[in-house]
């Protein structure tokens, strides 16, 4: 008589051995795609190993959520908390294995490692949408170019909130600020007088855009 002896392990670890999240699990668990191999009276939920180990290959394993979140000054870092928190929150509503990544920089600053690793993932193949709560929190000037790589790696792109941002034109008048400060720079010399009468005026009008 043969005997087959189960391991069980717990949600968390069965989670990393399928690549998804807890509350996928869940979600398979409601649609009958996964159940637990048993119930503890508290709810904590076991699974045999070897079955998923042995799972059918028709199972759907999705491929992961990227969110991405960004703010421009490191006094919006509430803001960026925010930001994650609403996107964590959407992903674990579908149910989708995700993974957070984010940024404090200019949105016309292409030099940003939550930037580099998002478009390393988007060509990777290993990605199946991409979550952001508005558009100017990708980049103030070309998200269009990674909207495009989206559309050519078949990665749906999802905008939480399709209208501007709170802060758009506050953000918006830091970046114009940037870009003529760097020509400024260039043309007169970084601590020439005429950069800094500048600099001066320009500020001047942000502070009442502000108002």
């Amino acid at each position: 008589m043969e005997i087959y002896i189960v391991k069980i392990i717990k949600v968390g670890e069965a989670a990393k051995i399928l690549g998804v999240n807890i509350a996928t699990l869940r979600i398979w668990e409601k649609t009958d795609e996964l159940l637990p191999f048993r119930k503890s009276k508290k709810g904590t939920r076991y699974y045999d190993l070897d079955q998923l180990l042995r799972r059918d290959t028709s199972l759907h394993i999705s491929k992961k959520t990227i969110g991405y979140a960004r703010v421009s000054t490191r006094e919006q870092k509430e803001d960026l908390l925010r930001q994650k928190q609403l996107l964590e929150l959407f992903c674990v509503k579908h149910g989708w294995t995700y993974e957070i990544l984010s940024d404090i920089g200019s949105g016309i600053n292409y030099n940003k490692k939550g930037l580099y690793n998002l478009l390393d993932l988007l060509l990777s193949d290993e990605i199946e949408r991409l979550v952001i709560v508005h558009k100017d929190r990708l980049l103030r000037f070309g998200s269009e170019l990674i909207f495009t790589i989206c559309e050519l790696k078949n990665i749906e792109v999802i905008m939480i909130n399709q209208g501007n941002s709170i802060s758009f034109e506050e953000e918006l008048t830091k970046d114009v600020l940037e870009i003529i400060t760097v020509f400024s720079a260039r043309l007169y010399g970084s601590r020439s007088h005429k950069t800094k009468k500048l600099i001066d005026t320009l500020k001047g009008g942000e502070d009442l855009l502000a108002k």
